[in-house]
């Protein structure tokens, strides 16, 4: 067989730079080679390599993150996606994914294909996806390419969701100069699966056929991998080509294949096709089974004519997979394929040796040791040079006493519940099916994570997406405490046990000093937190280079939170008021501090300060005690204090009921201000029934957890002291017209 290619370009230096390679890496890459790579080689290798495929400047840092629990069922970036045991035999997958680059560039298609390719994660592994959720930042609403932005990237994210037929159960939307220029789209999958019938990403068994399934292969999102490892800049806009097209009909067609598919017990491994096609799949799969493969790319079924060894090796067209069959029962894997109106092509076998090698034209377009391209092989794994950022001494040290309040909280209130980061997003969410296959228990809007009946038990998963990038500029390892932290808090006041994260790691340039700084710092707040709430991460994804000409985003290193809940019958739990008469108490922390709060931006127009303060085992015992209380169905509401502090909790309560309520916030800690809108952490705010009161009040000192009884809910006001007091169904109108008044401005 001959080891280099014919009528290829000759690989310099400068062409290897073009491709997003160093001089180190390319002189790897000889070295790997024991030549020059040939020019398909090149492109495999600079896909491969990119930041989104390798991880190469972060997997050092992921690596520190606590990876195990007995709950978990493979090995963080063992497989496509983390799987977690919740018990009657089954299993979840779960997984959240980035696709920022091509939404800031083409939003309808970025946001729709993310949201196609996180399910192709969950489904290769056997699992049926059963819920989605997302995480989204903009710049200012302001704006009108912002606007554009929001518009295409939810009209994606809806018609792909929502045709594939996956409910859309929760999510997250943040605006913020930050983000200008580059908006950030992370979409989450979950999916259940019975333990002991997931399918696993390898290649082994030598001369087992090699299968490539669902669409064609096109020109589409060529090098999109290398695409999302650069950042953003007036040229990117010419780099529409490495944007996919989505078609969410061929992957419901694909989903219900591969389920039926895997069920023969034919199949030996199964692959999504997402960032590097063809080039990943194979030589991930390849180097997990430590053996070699060869691929005829001839035979790859192509919607676009004269595609070359290199153009079909790194497509990132859309709805397509790899799968090893078993010899001799690769005629039942395609049968079935075909069945479903869908490519079932053998491309290639599983060989001898350790070189994935591509054939074309009856010649060999690349020969590649595959374990030398992959994460966890022999790509690059570098340490970059760190530096504290200038701003934070000055921001944290910020002498928020010079702040001039505004003497009206009517005023301060209403502006809050009217700012986009607050106010109801449901002319978002209600784009998305939320209820579709009628197991969503709690949705978006009035809850603090999603809720999803697990059929054929009594159980539920607790499902939410989350992260303060503003906390995390301010203090990247406080902040990347609070995002674990407020995502379990959350999951507990819908009734669910935290298990395990996933997450995914939005950052600027890593090669920036006080970026990888940054960077390092954030993801060791996150250990922290997940180690103190025994919450292990699964996996997830790293998005790097989210900057623009103006600047780099917020770090923010969203989470992804799984919960489990024991009974959807009895232990589902809500923020709104239930009736008239119960007494509303605070549970948890002190309420202090200003820094870094929603009522600093919307109200003074800014960003500094600290992040709030944070006491990780406090935080444990708070929500073991809240889990409890709820589970033994002491209390009747419940809602997290996060964004806008008490003032706008209490509202929310208070809108998504209808009820008003009556409270004195005098006997808490702290100036009034801090009172009403501090975002200091650990803080929930509960109901209780009135002749349950005195019952629950022992039941928290026992358990020496602070609280205080604020008031009752009822009536049609909300009114707090003498410094609130408005008609709740007017806070409803404003909280609920101000994101549409927005994206309707000329």
């Amino acid at each position: 067989m001959p080891k280099t290619a014919i009528h290829e370009p000759d690989v310099t230096l400068e062409l290897a730079l073009d491709h997003g390679l160093i001089e180190e890496e390319f002189g790897m890459i000889k070295n790997y080679l024991g030549r020059t790579p040939t020019f398909t080689e090149l492109g495999v290798y600079s896909v491969m390599w990119s930041e989104h495929c390798s991880y190469k400047n972060s997997i050092l840092e992921i690596k520190k993150l606590p990876r195990d629990g007995k709950q978990l069922l493979v090995e963080a970036g063992e497989e496509n996606a983390g799987l977690v045991d919740i018990g009657d035999g089954l299993a979840c997958a779960f997984k959240i994914e980035s696709h920022n680059h091509p939404s800031a560039i083409e939003p309808y298609q970025g946001a729709a294909t993310g949201v196609g390719g996180i399910h192709r994660d969950i489904f290769t592994m056997g699992a049926r996806p059963v819920a989605s959720l997302n995480s989204l930042r903009f710049g200012s609403l302001e704006t009108p390419r912002v606007r554009y932005l929001l518009d295409g990237v939810v009209r994606g994210i809806s018609d792909y969701g929502n045709s594939f037929g996956i409910p859309m159960v929760g999510g997250e939307v943040y605006f913020d100069d930050a983000y200008e220029g580059n908006p950030l789209v992370n979409a989450m999958s979950v999916g259940i699966v019975k333990v002991g019938e997931t399918a696993s990403a390898i290649a082994e068994g030598i001369g087992n056929p090699v299968i490539i399934v669902g669409s064609s292969t096109g020109r589409d999102g060529i090098h999109g991998a290398t695409f999302a490892s650069e950042e953003i800049s007036e040229e990117s806009e010419a780099k529409r080509p490495s944007v996919q097209v989505g078609d969410p009909f061929t992957e419901k067609l694909l989903l219900e294949a591969s389920l039926e598919a895997l069920k023969t017990g034919a199949v030996v491994g199964m692959q999504d096709m997402g960032a590097a096609g063809i080039a990943c799949s194979t030589s991930e799969m390849t180097a997990k089974g430590k053996t070699g493969m060869k691929i005829d790319l001839d035979k790859v079924p192509a919607r676009e004519p004269e595609m070359t060894a290199y153009e079909l090796l790194l497509s990132e067209s859309q709805e397509r997979m790899l799968v090893v069959a078993e010899r001799g029962r690769e005629q039942e894997i395609i049968e079935i394929y075909k069945k479903w109106d869908l490519n079932a092509v053998v491309i290639g076998e599983v060989v001898e040796g350790e070189n994935v090698t591509y054939w074309k034209d009856g010649e060999v377009k690349g020969d590649i040791p595959a374990d030398s391209l992959v994460l966890g092989g022999g790509a690059p794994q570098y340490e970059r040079e760190a530096e504290k950022p200038d701003y934070l001494d000055q921001v944290q040290n910020y002498d928020l006493q010079k702040v001039e309040h505004l003497k009206d909280h009517n005023e301060i209130l209403k502006k809050l519940l009217s700012s986009p980061n607050i106010s109801s997003k449901k002319w978002i969410f209600e784009q998305y099916d939320t209820m579709v296959r009628t197991n969503t228990v709690n949705g978006p809007g009035a809850s603090d994570s999603g809720v999803i009946r697990i059929k054929g038990t009594d159980k539920g998963l607790a499902v939410k997406t989350d992260c303060n990038g503003r906390y995390v500029y301010l203090n990247p390892r406080k902040g990347g405490q609070i995002a674990v932290a407020e995502a379990a808090r959350n999951v507990v006041c819908s009734g669910g046990l935290p298990l395990a994260i996933t997450n995914c790691l939005n950052f600027g340039n890593p090669y920036k000093p006080d970026v990888y700084w940054t960077f390092r710092e954030a993801l060791a707040g996150m250990g922290e937190a997940c180690r103190e709430l025994n919450t292990p991460v699964t996996g997830g994804n790293v998005s790097f280079y989210n900057e623009n000409p103006g600047g780099a985003i917020f770090p923010t290193p969203v989470i992804g939170m799984l919960g489990l809940v024991d009974n959807i019958h009895e232990h589902v739990m809500t923020p709104k008021f239930k009736q008239s008469g119960d007494v509303i108490y605070y549970i948890g922390a002190k309420r202090q501090g200003l820094g870094g709060t929603e009522y600093l931006q919307t109200i003074h127009g800014m960003t500094t300060g600290d992040a709030p303060y944070i006491d990780l085992p406090f935080e444990v015992k708070l929500q073991k005690v809240l889990l409890k209380a709820i589970r033994e169905q002491r209390i009747n509401a419940a809602h997290d204090i996060s964004d806008g502090g008490l003032a706008v909790a209490i509202a929310e309560m208070a809108i998504f009921s209808g009820l008003g309520a009556l409270l004195s916030v005098k006997e808490l800690d702290g100036t009034h201000y801090e009172v009403l809108y501090s975002e200091a952490q650990s803080g929930v705010l509960v109901t209780v029934p009135k002749e349950d009161a005195r019952s629950f009040e022992k039941y928290c000192a026992a358990q020496e957890i602070p609280f205080q009884e604020l008031g009752l809910t009822g009536g049609k006001h909300l009114e707090i002291d003498e410094f609130i007091k408005q008609p709740v169904d007017k806070l409803k109108e404003l909280y609920e017209t101000s994101l549409p008044s927005a994206m309707n401005q000329e």
